[in-house]
């Protein structure tokens, strides 16, 4: 068990940033569709994706993300909720992680293609390094303990997004500026981002030992296939054979392997 004390009154002003980074983070979005102001998602996806494509319905997991983040940012500011170790090492990075994901939303609107690309790293950064950093920690946790449920599993399924988004976000940025290296034919470069999600998403995988991390990119390796499958086989059998790789490996990483000496018996 983590050690739970009472809050600092520092620690709450950390924890309602948190809150107000995680309702920024759900807000943009749904103001930027309702309100039409410039351009979609989808919109700007599409000037780019003709080296790697991932079918729209895919993005969906963006609503269960946000619910996680919801729930995760709304416990924290509650006067029953502990400073826990993992609350108080993860709530800064979650806040900027948070951040990012709306000024996305953005940048994006307003075609402002690299700047998405250093954003999106910039929040998948400022998570993943302190999820990894916390690893053992993270491990130690009961499996129905809440901070499991409620702070390691919504942090890690945004990062388990971000890890398959930020490469498809830059090789879509690549594309439109036509600025892919020419060593690679445009679908080697497909191949080679798919691969290289996989396996950093396997290592991650076998560091946290939680399966919430690497649904999300199996996710949307699947939908990459859905996108590609008519028109490029060798990409999409390649992203729909990682995909089934970070499934089966995650359920072997994560319940299978014997568990470190820190997890909680």
């Amino acid at each position: 068990m983590s050690s739970v004390i009472r809050p600092t009154p520092a620690q709450r002003t950390r924890r309602l940033l948190v809150l107000a980074a995680a309702v920024f983070a759900v807000v943009v979005p749904l103001v930027q569709n309702l309100a039409g102001l410039g351009l979609t998602q989808a919109e700007f996806a599409a000037d780019g994706n003709s080296t790697l494509r991932v079918a729209g319905y895919a993005f969906s997991i963006w609503g269960l993300i946000y619910v996680g983040i919801l729930a995760y940012a709304v416990r924290q500011v509650l006067p029953q909720t502990g400073e826990s170790d993992m609350i108080r090492r993860l709530g800064w990075p979650s806040a900027v992680a948070f951040f990012g994901i709306g000024l996305w939303i953005v940048v994006a609107a307003m075609n402002l293609k690299a700047a998405s690309v250093a954003v999106i790293f910039a929040a998948l950064i400022a998570l993943l390094i302190p999820l990894l950093v916390l690893a053992p920690l993270a491990r130690g946790l009961g499996r129905f303990e809440r901070d499991r449920l409620l702070v390691l599993w919504p942090l890690a399924a945004l990062a388990g997004w971000l890890t398959v988004a930020a490469p498809l976000n830059l090789i879509t940025t690549l594309t439109a500026f036509q600025a892919l290296p020419e060593m690679l034919a445009p679908g080697g470069w497909a191949i080679l981002a798919i691969v290289v999600t996989t396996a950093v998403a396997l290592g991650v995988t076998a560091a946290l030992r939680t399966l919430v991390y690497p649904l999300p990119p199996a996710w949307g390796l699947l939908g990459a296939f859905v996108a590609e499958h008519g028109q490029k086989p060798a990409v999409a059998f390649t992203a729909l054979a990682c995909a089934m790789l970070l499934l089966i490996g995650g359920v072997l990483l994560a319940f299978r392997l014997k568990p470190g000496v820190e997890r909680a018996t």
